[in-house]
């Protein structure tokens, strides 16, 4: 927990300092106390762009020590990413190809079965990964049923769902109930990628309908597409705290602190990996490796 403060208010410190400003639209934890809530607005410039913050994914996996910790935020033109409040979401998260066929409403094994072959290869290869919640347990029996290889893990959905619009990262599904937030964050990834998550409102009280009506979401129970979610000229960044499936965790060293920085696109299509070498005397060292 303490964790998670700091990076909140190291993210609201940073977005403070930006070249412009910025409007929080959505955000875990952005209803309490402290700083990066709802509605502020940091920055001094008269462009505003709209954020979604996730200062910890994965407080479990830090406390651990083990892979799966990212800092992230995504931004956009105002109006380009879904104002959300904290509650489930299910999802659907898959690489361009499978985009036609995606369904959320279709059941377990026709949807795999589907995906598979809009992906090229047998359904006993489709690798399907699911968080690891007692809410899955059903899920996760399906997907076994179907003949797909299941992988279970304990965080980190918005890693996942990038994992399976990236070719090389061994993974073509991520499916399940997780957060909002974090569906905004894996939608606007996956706008850059030209990946494809089909979505829905899970609520679990009265309470939090009435919150997404006021919103202006009339339709709590409406099929939700990456464009309804994060539209044209958005960017993506995720910092990983601890090693993940695509960048390694901060590395504190003798001459400073080592962190990598994955950014992206939706405009541009570009994806680069930033090294960054936090120097003890304030000189930074920004390398850049473009993949």
């Amino acid at each position: 927990m303490a964790a998670a403060l700091g990076a909140r208010a190291a993210m609201a410190e940073a977005l403070s300092d930006a070249s412009d400003k910025v409007r929080v639209v959505a955000a875990r934890g952005g209803s309490g106390p402290g700083p990066l809530r709802v509605g502020d607005e940091l920055g001094a410039s008269d462009e505003v762009w709209d954020v979604v913050v996730l200062p910890l994914e994965g407080m479990e996996p830090l406390a651990r020590g083990v892979d799966g910790a990212l800092s992230m935020v995504a931004a956009g033109p105002p109006g380009s990413l879904l104002a959300v409040p904290e509650m489930y979401m299910q999802k659907v998260m898959v690489a361009g190809p499978a985009a036609r066929v995606l369904d959320i409403d279709a059941p377990v094994d026709r949807s795999l079965k589907n995906i598979a072959a809009a992906l090229g290869k047998p359904l006993e290869d489709l690798v399907v990964v699911v968080l690891d919640r007692p809410r899955h347990e059903e899920l996760a029996a399906q997907v076994r049923e179907a003949g797909a290889r299941l992988r279970l893990i304990p965080d980190g959905d918005v890693s996942a769902g990038i994992a399976a619009a990236v070719r090389e990262a061994g993974v073509d599904v991520c499916m399940g109930i997780g957060g909002a937030v974090e569906g905004v964050l894996a939608a606007a990834a996956l706008r850059c990628l030209g990946g494809e998550i089909q979505a829905r409102f899970w609520p679990v009280s009265r309470r939090q309908v009435e919150r997404l009506q006021a919103g202006g979401i009339d339709d709590v129970e409406a099929k939700l597409t990456t464009a309804d979610m994060a539209g044209e000229g958005v960017v993506f960044a995720a910092t990983a705290v601890t090693g993940g499936r695509f960048l390694r965790g901060v590395e504190a060293r003798a001459d400073g602190v080592r962190t990598e920085t994955l950014v992206m696109c939706s405009r541009c299509h570009v994806v680069r990996t930033i090294q960054t070498l936090h120097r003890q005397d304030g000189d930074n060292r920004v390398h850049l490796d473009t993949r």
